[in-house]
């Protein structure tokens, strides 16, 4: 899986000048991320259903999954 298999997105919440950010990018049943200023030091795969799991966490302060 590499960078021109999906459109990749940065956090909003990142530095304002765009070079640390996280990037995430869904692909054939899984969230990629991956670090934006080194994206050479690989892509964390998370399966959808794990990350839907992690964002409902975020949402009500518990990461419990």
């Amino acid at each position: 899986m590499g960078m021109n298999d999906g459109n990749w997105y940065k956090s909003s919440y990142s530095s304002g000048n765009g070079e640390n950010c996280v990037e995430v990018a869904g692909m054939a049943g899984v969230i990629a991320v991956q670090d934006s200023k080194d994206p050479a030091r690989g892509v964390l795969r998370v399966p959808v259903g794990e990350w839907r799991c992690f964002l409902s966490g975020l949402d009500v302060g518990k990461l419990d999954c």
